[in-house]
């Protein structure tokens, strides 16, 4: 038990070590193996805000097939164990086969995703931080070998605040800089109600490849558009009035870029149901702003203070919208100085809504990892 014990405390530490998200999910996940044996996992970052899959993600043992139904199950189907319902638990995590009572073919998900490739028992956690949640986890064990054991459940629950705030201040990395891209237009891309690409016009193919590299488009969109399919799957849950969150998305590109991704269900001219539509275009300051925000750990009065200063109000302006007198105004300012590093109101202004937006050209593929062992 004690070795455990170092074992936990060597795995919170790494999530500190530098490096970038895809090395963060690479090094937890092969400190976690041996504390935890796992025979697959599907790790994904999440935007703390809409709590939809965003980069990096990293696939293990997860057949062909299987990835581009994940967020559509978990949208479209009621289950046991969903990633939302985890996310209003204290601690956060938990196995399939203790949800459903030792009878894991009740589960939808068990039927259809983990029984089809020879896996028994889930374990699933969500990194919290606060009321936000930074990233998921999903790790499966084959048929025939012991199921999880509350002790387990009990270890992944335990490294999630560290994986959170890990995950949390890596979305303050700066871009690098680099060229300015050739387009920087919305795409859009249409996809049929069982979310298969019908057409894609020059932008989306562009903002594509930069997220999944050359070669993206084919039967299965690759997992480095998983926020592409959470958001495909969310707007035909809110279609389907079974969800009433924001279809759209932010996540960064492998060159540090911030996109959006919304997408739209139609209908025709009849009223009949259509296609959904996807639009990818580079986010406007305003939609990062509130990761960045989060990140920063700014209080919810820092907040709106923050808010206040962007809009370009003095403080005089600021402590009477907010009903706080100046030197409680002047008090909070200084606090986010100290969080954001700056020291004035423009350097505020420019750290939040410029130096995360500034747009950068790298290499293509996101941060993505796709692992068979």
């Amino acid at each position: 038990m004690a070795g455990t014990g170092r074992q936990v405390e060597a795995l919170v530490a790494s999530c500190a070590a530098p490096g970038d998200s895809t090395e963060l999910f690479d090094s937890v996940s092969r400190r976690l193996r041996r504390m935890v044996p796992f025979d697959g996992a599907t790790w994904f970052a999440t935007d703390p805000v809409t709590t939809l899959a965003t980069c990096p993600v990293r696939i293990e043992n997860v057949e062909a097939g299987h990835c581009e139904s994940y967020w559509d199950r978990e949208f479209l189907v009621e289950d046991s164990l969903l990633f939302r319902n985890l996310a209003r638990r204290s601690r956060g995590a938990g196995t399939l086969l203790a949800a459903t009572d030792g009878h894991p073919a009740r589960s939808a998900r068990y039927r259809e995703f983990l029984a089809p490739q020879g896996y028994g028992d889930e374990l699933r956690a969500v990194f919290r931080l606060g009321n936000r949640i930074w990233g998921v986890l999903g790790v499966f064990r084959e048929r025939g070998r012991v199921p999880f054991s509350e002790r387990e459940v009990d270890l992944v629950a335990s490294m999630g605040p560290a994986l959170a705030a890990a995950l949390r201040d890596r979305a303050l990395t700066e871009p690098t800089p680099g060229t300015a891209p050739d387009i920087d237009r919305p795409g859009t891309a249409l996809f049929d109600s069982a979310g298969t690409l019908c057409s894609f016009d020059e932008q989306a193919d562009h903002w594509f490849t930069e997220l999944a590299g050359p070669g993206w488009a084919g039967d299965e969109l690759p997992p480095q558009l998983a926020t592409v399919t959470a958001v495909l799957a969310r707007a035909h849950a809110v279609a389907a009035r079974r969800d009433g969150g924001p279809t759209s998305a932010r996540l960064r590109s492998a060159s540090g870029r911030w996109l959006a991704v919304h997408a739209s269900y139609l209908h025709t001219p009849a009223g009949e149901p259509g296609p959904v539509a996807v639009v990818v275009e580079p986010a406007k300051s305003a939609q990062i702003a509130p990761i960045i925000v989060e990140a920063y750990r700014l209080t919810p009065r820092e907040q709106q203070v923050t808010q206040a200063v962007a809009r370009g109000l003095s403080n005089p302006e600021i402590a009477a919208g907010l009903q706080l007198s100046t030197h409680t105004v002047r008090d909070h300012l200084k606090a986010v100085f100290g969080k954001v590093g700056v020291g004035s109101r423009g350097e505020l202004v420019a750290k939040l809504f410029a130096e995360h937006y500034r747009p950068s050209l790298h290499a293509a593929g996101a941060p993505v990892t796709h692992v068979q062992y």
